[in-house]
């Protein structure tokens, strides 16, 4: 097969060479030693947390905190939240506040300075971030030390609630850490809960009816009826909660909540039967725990947020400076309460405490409730109310004593905690993993049995179409698992502060994309994933036959003029790359050249500057088949040149192609095919058009013309035929 090869200068062949190692960045930034508050620390000065303040001191080298200094006085600490504690958010990376807190143990101040969540990036105005941050200065972190960090209330964002809580979690719990660290306030890192060590009673197999159990505290109750919940918002002073009660009977239940600890063996026997404790076994893994939460009334516990994110956010789990909200991977329904005199429940859940949570079912914990008001069309107002619990003491059991070790080291194995995190990702990603890997095996047919699946030209138009459905709605909008030049830059900056594969494994379905796409440029070129696999491409095609079908007309652009515009997307490529040697945040902001976070991961819920620029893009593609792919992708044009080392031609020409044939060259959908006959590869898509019209004895002429001579053939062999037939009934007839 004849190829074009332009010549690439040695450097850009090196440079891009280098880039095509980047099959696995997958996240923004990789996870480094130094502390996170070195990066930040200049970008927020001293005085916004006092005003007298005239600068800030080193950074101490056992903690991650900076003084704020008065001359010489020492008036606080500053410290970033993500140096502490996790801050994932919805996006998948960490939110980076950073606070201060004074001597006394009272937050300074706090500011948002770094974040990749899209409900903020595009939703919320800034001075609503500014503003809930702000109302932190003052917060008396001895005090929420003592109540577990709920002593504040927690001020919402209407259609932000998960991230706020994130948020406000966070700076509590980063903040109480840092206190009793530097013993601000009285605290200190000494353990407040004096009692012995001791774990669950794995002897203990007594069967309790519900009756025994709420009364000995096995089982908790949290009771709130419509009188005082109206009451409870009266009294928070909101006008516009207070103008909006509930209008039923005072003594109406609004909500009627238990909860219990059915992971200790004797209380899950007793309120899940055998059979279903059997199960719960199952489910939990070595250091996990689980709670029973049952509820009736006017108001669900779970509510239906958690559909849609994955979270339950009016729930959560307090143990001292540990919070635990639950996802929806981390919930089973329960049919019904075995326990004798069991009363009837609307929702019986339970819910798992993953080992990571560092939970200790031994000790008390409490259960989080927020309650919510509608105060406008699409603003709310919220309470908290908590339900305690402590595990009765016939359920626990001493420790074992065991020898001290001599050299034992006190601190977190960070790389360990990582690890876990992202095995934890990929086993709740199990079905989507399976089913990327059946789209790749399903590809992969393809490409090696080309010869089969594009034979028939109407089957192999809807399989494409089916594959690039899936593409789209599977792997875009459900998966955000949308390609970027960005990835290329996180390779860079990751390959500068400290290569970690944990940071890389965080999103499963981004990682094995970059794999599967570093194994395909070997084998066929970028066309593997932007003809096939990339969402934004995808969605190009589609809109494109649709346009088609409704009859709207086609522009192709003169030989000469496409030749030239091909270069375009190498060049916005090698201007992204050289700006991301420079500032890797500012090449981030010049890579809003690719539309796909606002076509793909937003789905068009931003700014109306990104929503016109990718309605424009992709109504060019009506007209222009993949008209950004073909001459703006600075991702095609990164996968474009280290696909040039691929080891096979798999597209099959006739040395017609080109002289005198025009067919592939005029219906290649993205003009890759020269008048000569030579496919660029650097332009091609791998979509098989061409390969359908290898076959098809209709339009290409060497097919048309093997056609014509089977038909002669059999024409001459039916006549043959016809006249020894006549011969032999003439000799018969004589």
């Amino acid at each position: 097969m004849r190829q074009f090869k332009p010549a690439l200068p040695p450097f850009i062949l090196l440079a891009v060479v280098a880039l095509a190692l980047a099959f696995n960045a997958s996240a923004a930034f990789a996870q480094t030693a130094r502390p996170i508050l070195e990066k930040f620390l200049p970008k927020v000065e001293a005085q916004f947390f006092a005003p007298e303040a005239t600068s800030y001191g080193n950074i101490n080298a056992q903690l991650p905190v900076a003084p704020i200094l008065r001359g010489q006085d020492v008036l606080g600490y500053a410290f970033i939240t993500s140096d502490f504690v996790g801050t994932t958010g919805y996006s998948g990376k960490p939110i980076h506040v950073m606070a201060a807190i004074d001597l006394d143990g009272k937050l300074l101040g706090a500011e948002l300075v770094k974040h990749s969540e899209p409900i903020v990036l595009i939703g919320i105005p800034d001075s609503k971030i500014k503003k809930l941050t702000a109302s932190y200065k003052g917060l008396d972190i001895v005090k929420e030390a003592a109540a577990g960090g709920s002593a504040h209330d927690l001020d919402i964002i209407s259609g932000a609630t998960v991230t706020i809580m994130i948020i406000d979690d966070s700076i509590v719990r980063s903040a109480i850490k840092v206190a009793r660290a530097l013993g601000l306030g009285g605290l200190s890192d000494a353990k407040t809960d004096n009692t012995p060590a001791r774990e669950l009673n794995a002897d203990e197999s007594l069967i309790s009816d519900w009756q025994t159990m709420s009364g000995d505290g096995t089982v908790r109750r949290l009771t709130l009826d419509v009188g005082q919940i109206n009451e409870a918002f009266e009294e928070a002073g909101d006008p516009r909660a207070i103008k909006r009660p509930i209008n039923k009977d005072p003594e109406t239940t609004y909500i009627d909540m238990h909860t219990a600890l059915v992971s200790a063996p004797s209380i899950g026997l007793s309120l899940l039967g055998e059979a279903e404790y059997t199960n719960l076994k199952g489910w939990l893994k070595e250091g996990e725990s689980a709670i029973l939460i049952a509820g009736r009334g006017l108001y669900s516990f779970k509510g239906s947020g958690y559909v849609r994110g994955g979270i339950f956010d009016r729930i959560q789990l307090i143990q001292g400076d540990i919070s635990v909200r639950f996802h929806d991977k981390d919930q089973r329904r329960l049919g019904n309460i075995a326990a004798d005199g069991a009363p009837s429940f609307t929702e019986l859940d339970l819910f798992k405490i993953r080992s990571d949570a560092e939970f200790d079912p031994t000790k008390p914990w409490r259960l989080q409730l927020l309650s919510h008001r509608e105060v406008g069309p699409v603003d709310k107002t919220f309470l908290t109310f908590d339900l305690g619990y402590k595990l009765p003491e016939q359920y626990l059991a001493p420790l074992p004593a065991v020898a001290p070790v001599a050299s034992a080291v006190d601190q977190t194995d960070d790389q360990a905690a990582r690890a876990a995190l992202w095995k934890r990702i990929w086993n709740d990603k199990q079905f989507e993993i399976v089913v990327l890997g059946v789209m790749l095996a399903v590809l992969t047919a393809t490409f090696f049995f080309q010869k089969q699946f594009t034979r028939n030209a109407r089957f192999f138009y809807w399989f494409r179409m089916s594959f690039l459905v899936v593409t789209l709605v599977f792997l875009g909008w459900g998966q955000n698992a949308q390609l970027s030049i960005v990835n290329l830059m996180a390779l860079g900056a990751s390959l500068q502060s400290g290569f970690s594969w944990d940071a890389f494994l965080l999103d499963p379905l981004v990682f094995i994309l970059w794999f599967s796409v570093a194994a395909a440029l070997l084998f066929w070129g970028r066309g593997a994933y932007c003809g096939w696999l990339c969402p934004f491409g995808a969605m190009q095609e589609i809109s494109n036959q649709i346009a088609r079908f409704f009859k709207v007309p086609q522009w192709e652009l003169p030989w000469g003029l496409h030749e030239r515009l091909w270069p375009l997307k190498y060049m916005i490529f090698l201007g992204l790359f050289g700006l991301s040697l420079v500032s890797i945040p500012m090449a981030e902001q010049y890579a809003e050249i690719e539309p796909f976070k606002t076509a793909i991961i937003l789905k068009f819920d931003r700014a109306w500057p990104f929503v016109v620029f990718a309605t424009v893009i992709l109504g060019a593609g009506l007209f222009i088949e993949r008209f950004y792919c073909r001459y703006l992708c600075p991702l095609g044009a990164a996968l474009a040149i280290p696909a040039r080392m691929r080891m096979f031609d798999w597209l099959k020409r006739y040395k017609e192609c080109g002289s005198p044939c025009q067919t592939c060259s005029n219906e290649c959908p993205v003009q890759a095919i020269h008048p000569t006959g030579e496919i660029n590869p650097n332009e091609c898509v791998n979509c098989l058009h061409c390969q359908v019209l290898y076959q098809d004895d209709q339009k290409c002429p060497v097919c048309i013309k093997k056609r014509k001579g089977r038909e002669r053939r059999s024409q001459s062999d039916a006549a043959s035929k016809a006249a020894m037939e006549a011969l032999l009934n003439t000799k018969k007839s004589s």
